[in-house]
């Protein structure tokens, strides 16, 4: 990997960790590079400002680890109850990539950003919907094959999923990782309904 491709990463990367604890608007360029050994002139160099920095952070860090975890084992599964289940389970047991205090870093940057910035809505936006269409595409094939039942609407449940996911982490803030366990109960609960 050339140089400059490396550098870049390492802001990328650095600013992820820094935005996921402290909050995009409560980091700044400064904050970042004093935590790194990067000059100003290199970071102005990969990114004119601190917006367009963010906006690669979620088109290149964020995106490709939720296209990966969330939406690539959903295209080939053959039981969504399972498949779907597992998907959440994971995300809310992960202790590596995320930390129960700080929540999920694509939801923070939701609720931070999506409402002050139309570029930041947008590429969140357009993150959500596609975690959402999978999501949504994995019941659909669950009713073609059975495992779902007629009456349910795919677009309703993918959306009320993802609501719900949104929703524990941000309550996890507070009351810890006992509440992903009780949410986890009527999860499956919920899941098993739409058989």
């Amino acid at each position: 990997m050339r140089k400059s491709v490396q550098t870049r990463l390492n802001i990328l990367q650095k600013s992820f960790e820094l935005i996921y604890v402290k909050g995009y608007q409560s980091t700044s360029i400064d904050d970042i590079l004093s935590s790194m050994e990067v000059t100003k002139g290199a970071f102005f160099y990969h990114f004119k400002n601190k917006e367009e920095m963010g906006l690669a952070l979620i088109t290149d860090l964020l995106y490709p680890r939720m296209k990966h975890f969330l939406i690539e084992p959903l295209s080939s599964s053959a039981d969504p109850i399972k498949s779907i289940y597992q998907m959440i389970a994971n995300l809310l047991k992960d202790t590596e990539h995320f930390d129960v205090k700080y929540g999920c870093p694509a939801v923070n940057l939701i609720e931070e950003m999506s409402p002050l910035n139309t570029a930041f809505h947008k590429h969140l936006k357009d993150i959500v919907g596609e975690w959402t269409d999978a999501i949504e595409k994995c019941l659909l094939k669950g009713k073609e094959n059975g495992k779902i039942g007629l009456m349910i609407n795919p677009a309703e449940a993918a959306a009320y999923i993802v609501s719900g996911y949104a929703g524990v982490r941000n309550i996890g803030k507070m009351l810890g990782t006992p509440v992903y366990q009780s949410y986890l109960k009527q999860f499956k609960l919920y899941l098993n309904s739409l058989t």
